[in-house]
């Protein structure tokens, strides 16, 4: 089995460096590079060895903090995973850095079991749902009708469009959806790629924002 590869952004050296110990317990991760704040780690992943599949990032950093990595890593590496690891509780900012692409947002006193399935739900489905982040986006969601996407357009979804968008916000793969719903994975692509191109969302993590904020994706349902 191939491992989820890892890179760690923080300033503080002994979190850092505990975090490390952490992950390189699990069998099923692999660290590929750590630094000390945004700069020094897209200085790092030029090296395409040395780019990871997940990047778990602070907010607080010196030079580049989390916020302004996060907008380079959409921009030239849509491809790595951001999920924030903060302090902040936040639910303003929670809802920007999920509206900014992050994978996931975990508070730094979470513990290890959900830290962990985050990061494997975000490899498998490109989204972990905290109950932080569902509370964050619940609370700053807007209420206009008719549904809109993020150029104000109006947007109609399908009954199949909106039942596979639930799904995707339950954290379900491309494979998952289709075993469930009896569809090819090629239909739930299709879907998947309509959704994108309706809402205006550039990945799961602006579908799971537009969810939320529309009231398609309720707490009942998690």
């Amino acid at each position: 089995m191939n491992k989820i590869t890892i890179g760690i952004v923080d300033d503080h050296t002994l979190f850092r460096q505990s975090l490390i110990a952490l992950l390189q317990q699990e069998s099923s991760l692999e660290i590929l590079a750590d630094a000390a704040n945004g700069a020094l780690f897209l200085e790092k992943i030029k090296d395409p060895k040395l780019l990871p599949e997940i990047a778990l990032i602070d907010i607080d950093m010196p030079e580049m903090n989390g916020i302004v990595l996060n907008e380079q890593l959409q921009a030239n590496y849509p491809q790595v995973k951001v999920i924030i690891l903060s302090v902040h509780a936040q639910e303003r900012l929670i809802s920007t850095m999920i509206g900014a692409g992050a994978a996931a947002y975990l508070l730094k006193n979470c513990d290890k079991e959900e830290f962990t399935n985050a990061i494997h739900s975000v490899h498998k489905s490109g989204f972990y749902m905290s109950k932080d982040v569902f509370n964050a986006l619940q609370n700053t969601k807007k209420n206009s009708k008719p549904i809109r996407n993020i150029n104000a357009i109006p947007v109609e979804l399908t009954n199949r469009e909106t039942e596979i968008l639930k799904l995707i916000c339950g954290e379900l793969s491309n494979t998952a959806i289709a075993e469930k719903l009896f569809l090819s994975i090629r239909t739930v692509e299709g879907h998947r790629n309509n959704l994108l191109l309706k809402t205006g969302c550039s990945n799961t993590a602006g579908l799971v924002l537009f969810a939320v904020k529309h009231g398609i994706y309720t707490l009942e349902l998690m």
